[in-house]
């Protein structure tokens, strides 16, 4: 039988893990979520830069249609490295360790977000600006690229198995933890500052910001042990040389899954945040009261995340995935209804259906689930390169799919709402097609080793 084919998962990975020290457990628990609420800080700070001011100041001499297109279009390179860093990162985090590659996947990320903020602008240097931003929008997917799995695996790895998918989540709350300082960032200085000031050098202020806090998370990192789980396999001598070929191998279709049941929370994750920033004032939503309303809703995110990954270890992973992308489809046309009516209770009110229910239900377990589909001398690779493909698929070309769809006009709304619905039908389908792993779950089905697909047995 084909390892890939069985539908059940590995239960020796799922279900067992080393005995770890509990004041080591906290330690590594604080790291992951302060280094990975740093990461998607200064990953999304880009994002809102690329919605509300890049394009007047790389892309000045075009249409502002256009110039939203092509600051949406920087934005999504960075999503293209993604998959480059994830897979880097993975093959060595599968053979010399998980933390070692935390560690300089902060520094990329803080390299790139400082000198973002160093940059001339396109009337100082001409075209030497925007193709500059674009080799630093690179180097900030890679870094993030190695980071989310990296994180994910020293959660889930140092987590009770039982309550992996409480634990896994936590890092997971470095996304909104990262949208909130990022929109928080901009909304303070949109507010303090005259319209001029923000224009000529404020705007760089969040970006050079980011330097302070990436030096607190590396003394964080630093006082972190390697992970138990990647010890075990290093002292048992299972270390493979080449991990990210050896999981696509033998792992393609679990790799195929992981992509759709990532596709939903991605893409329409950024056309509730990023792209809403471009649509809204089109639309005469002001600018400020979109960029509250996404604070709030982010905020909301740091317990909806960790509850909802809760909820996964009782329910089953994959009945939250369900659950998750069927609310986001249902609630695909009334998020724009709701954001038409202008009135900002009503705009909270669909981002947190939308988002803290939809999203977070599916966004929640993924570190868990993902990580354990696969078993350990491989997870690395097999929790990267999936997540990673969905990245530049899915959340990189969705402000920029979003922005076409909806014309220069911004009236055709429905298209959209469409694009968004078909996203949630691949992650149904995705879940459909995954077996079940939360460990309650499959005692409570009574499934055994021999249902294990990573021991081929």
């Amino acid at each position: 039988m084909s390892v890939d084919a069985s539908t059940n998962p590995p239960p020796t990975s799922a279900t067992t893990a080393p005995a770890v020290d509990p004041a080591m457990r906290r330690r590594a628990m604080v790291s992951s979520v302060l280094g990975s609420c740093i990461e998607w800080y200064d990953f999304y700070v880009y994002g809102v830069a690329a919605a509300i001011i890049l394009n007047g100041q790389f892309f000045p001499n075009v249409d502002p249609f256009v110039g939203i297109l092509l600051s949406f279009s920087t934005y999504a390179i960075g999503f293209a490295a993604r998959p480059i860093g994830g897979v880097i990162f993975a093959h060595f985090g599968d053979r010399v360790g998980r933390k070692k590659m935390l560690m300089m996947t902060l520094g990329l990320m803080g390299f790139g977000t400082f000198m973002i903020g160093c940059l001339p602008n396109f009337a100082t240097i001409g075209i030497a600006a925007p193709i500059i931003l674009v080799l630093l929008r690179i180097v900030q997917g890679l870094g993030v690229g190695g980071e989310w799995g990296g994180a994910a695996l020293m959660a889930t790895e140092y987590a009770p198995a039982n309550r992996r998918g409480f634990f896994g989540s936590w890092p997971q709350i470095g996304v909104p933890a990262g949208t909130l300082l990022a929109n928080g960032a901009f909304f303070l200085v949109i507010w303090l500052m005259p319209d001029e000031a923000f224009e000529a050098w404020g705007w760089r202020i969040p970006f050079l910001s980011s330097l302070a806090l990436i030096a607190l998370s590396f003394y964080i990192r630093s006082k972190v042990a390697e992970s138990p789980v990647f010890e075990e396999i290093k002292a048992k001598g299972e270390i493979e040389k080449m991990p990210v070929v050896k999981v696509i191998k033998t792992r393609p279709l679990t790799i195929v899954r992981v992509i759709m049941m990532r596709f939903a929370e991605n893409a329409n994750y950024y056309i509730y945040t990023t792209f809403l920033l471009a649509y809204g004032p089109e639309i005469l939503v002001a600018k400020n009261d979109i960029l509250l309303a996404t604070m709030i809703m982010a905020g909301l995110g740091l317990f909806t995340i960790p509850f909802w990954g809760w909820v996964s270890d009782r329910w089953g992973r994959r009945y939250t995935v369900l659950a998750g992308a069927v609310t986001m489809a249902l609630m695909a046309f009334p998020f724009f209804w709701g954001v038409q009516t202008g009135d900002f209770l009503m705009v909270l009110l669909v981002l947190i259906l939308t988002c803290n229910v939809g999203r977070d239900l599916c966004y929640s377990v993924e570190p868990a689930y993902f990580t354990e589909l696969f078993e350990p001398k491989l997870r690395y690779s097999g929790a990267s390169v999936g997540p990673q493909v969905a990245a530049v698929l899915a959340g990189g070309f969705a402000p920029l799919l979003a922005t076409a769809l909806i014309g220069p006009d911004f009236d055709r709304y429905w298209l959209v709402a469409g694009y968004m619905v078909s996203t949630s039908l691949i992650t149904i389908a995705g879940a459909l097609l995954s077996p079940e792993t939360a460990p309650r779950v499959r005692s409570r089905r009574g499934w055994s080793e021999e249902h294990d697909p990573t021991t081929g047995r």
